[in-house]
């Protein structure tokens, strides 16, 4: 049953002010896992390849990290001749020293730049890329734009909160919560108290004065009430206002405010790829309901899940919605408004639409027995069916998912066949080359981990980072960063099992980005540095 969604927390003037005297806390008590360990983590790999934004700091080794390759010799007589030796060739720049900060490093989307908070003298301060900004009684809410170029945070100090953009502050409030970027990275949003009301505040200019309004955390984890359309033209938000002694919703795009109910999914407002649709989760008294383009849909005892931002989704060419619904204790799956089977359980995240939308996959329980259902038709049953879920390849023909058998041991099925058992496959993201040939994951054996790519098991270690295994753009090479050691151990880049330089961690958040075929980069610390990393396999 969908009983995991949250009650929506409305903003109000008592909440604003106790986040300014709290030094404008975002959070909602969440935590982060440490920097360095093995984290879960659910959902589809994506590769970022061909980032061209300068790196700043001063390079400060280049080497190769696998032992040179012996000297040439002529084999013996009818022996066939030795393969090349394969090297990772490591450089990396030095970011800035983040020791004393008092957060986990920011990183920005393209990987080659950082940020952090350091306290001093009972101050608080960013550094980005080892600069230092103004100093504030507060710092937080730190956040990168998705170009990398630019960075926000708020910064509260003799009892005003601003918005820092890029260094600059925004005007004064007695609170504020929330910066973040347009996708194209040229707009800013954010929302502020004046006097007892809270307003939106997007590219400076001050909306309409509401009571209170929705928040929510993105993907990424960051505060969000502002949602940016993909094309940055398009601005939806969740609002609130007193009546009758209760509190009413309502969801307001592109300035104009929608019908109002008496609840609204936090965070729930979402744009369809192309910009052009929107749609949200209301509920009224005791039933709730999907709203695409300003229509009613049917009514149920819940609608969406758990998941930031995931209550309901828009197909890739933007023609279909779908979302999870509940009703008399049954699970569906509703599509274009069509509902598909009823089940106990649609797992929570698990539906999803294929690259070309022609095609949409979820997990779901009857009995205590669980399927994958792919195009309406079930597989084979399994005691459970694990994260993420079914996963389409880039071409949308093939589909792969964990799943669990004869009591704990875990197999990853691929187009319907089944693979090797290992001891833990849980949580840990599998993928599909660029090309949709090969298929890479993440499997366990006793206490170690190791990748596995079209069925070859690479080398043991104590764990494998998220975002586990990246393909190159050619899908020719695998790379992943691995652990070895407990607690205070050491992590490396691999690529094509040769391993690279060892750092004390890998930032959380941090992931692998191809340059090329054969080149990629990331971050590492390392003795209180951070550093750019930069990795290309040779031979």
């Amino acid at each position: 049953m969908l009983r995991s969604w949250r009650r929506a927390f409305v903003v109000s003037l008592i909440g604003l002010f106790a986040l300014l005297h709290a030094g404008c806390r975002t959070g909602d008590g969440e935590t982060k896992p440490p920097t360095g360990q093995p984290v879960s983590f659910s959902g589809q790999t994506t590769l970022s390849t061909g980032q061209t934004v300068a790196s700043t700091g001063q390079t400060v080794s280049s080497s190769e990290q696998t032992a040179p390759p012996s000297a040439e010799a002529k084999p013996p007589e009818g022996e066939p001749p030795k393969a090349a030796v394969r090297e990772l060739r490591v450089s990396e720049t030095v970011l800035g020293r983040i020791e004393g900060a008092t957060t986990l490093p920011v990183i920005s989307p393209d990987m080659r730049h950082a940020a952090w908070v350091v306290e001093r003298r009972g101050k608080q301060f960013v550094v980005v890329d080892g600069v230092e900004g103004k100093e504030y009684d507060r710092v937080d809410g730190l956040v990168f734009s998705a170009d990398s170029k630019h960075n926000a945070y708020l910064g509260a100090d003799g009892g005003k909160c601003v918005v820092v953009i890029d260094g600059a502050e925004g005007k004064g409030y007695e609170g504020c919560f929330g910066p973040g970027f347009s996708p194209d990275s040229k707009r800013v949003a954010y929302v502020a108290q004046r006097g007892k009301k809270c307003v939106v505040v997007i590219d400076g200019a001050e909306g309409k004065e509401y009571d209170g309004m929705e928040y929510g955390r993105d993907e990424s984890g960051a505060v969000r009430a502002v949602i940016f359309s993909p094309d940055s033209k398009r601005v939806a938000y969740i609002a609130a206002r007193a009546s009758g002694g209760g509190v009413k919703h309502m969801a307001v795009i592109d300035g104009l405010e929608g019908k109002e109910f008496s609840r609204i999914g936090e965070h729930s407002a979402v744009f369809s790829p192309d910009s052009k649709r929107v749609a949200y989760w209301a509920q009224r008294e005791e039933k709730q309901c999907v709203i695409v383009d300003g229509a009613e849909g049917k009514e149920y005892d819940f609608v969406g899940h758990s998941l930031p931002g995931g209550n309901v989704i828009f197909s890739p060419d933007s023609r279909h919605c779908a979302y999870v619904a509940a009703r008399d204790k049954k699970d569906v799956l509703v599509v274009d408004g069509a509902e598909g089977k009823e089940y106990d359980v649609i797992m929570d995240g698990s539906f999803v639409f294929s690259p070309d939308s022609k095609r949409v996959a979820y997990v779901a329980r009857r009995g205590e027995k669980w399927v994958s259902v792919v195009d309406g038709s079930e597989g084979k049953e399994y005691e459970e069916v694990v994260g993420p879920g079914p996963v389409f390849s880039p071409d949308s023909k093939r589909v792969a998912y964990g799943v669990e058998r004869d009591k704990k041991k875990l197999v990853v099925v691929v187009d319907g066949a089944e693979g090797k058992e290992y001891d833990n496959i849980r949580n840990i993201r599998l993928g599909f080359s660029p090309d949709s040939k090969r298929v890479a994951y993440v499997a366990g054996r006793g206490k170690k981990s190791l990748v596995v790519a079209d069925g070859a098991e690479g080398k043991e270690y104590d764990g494998i980072m998220a975002p586990g295994p990246v393909f190159s753009p050619d899908s020719m090479h695998v790379a992943y960063v691995a652990s070895r050691g407990q607690g205070r151990g050491k992590v490396a880049v691999v690529m094509d099992g040769v391993e690279g330089k060892e750092y004390d961690r890998i930032p959380y958040g941090s992931r692998l980005v191809f340059d090329s075929p054969t080149k990629l980069h990331t971050l590492g610390v390392r003795g209180g540095e951070i550093f750019l990393v930069v990795a290309e396999i040779t031979e």
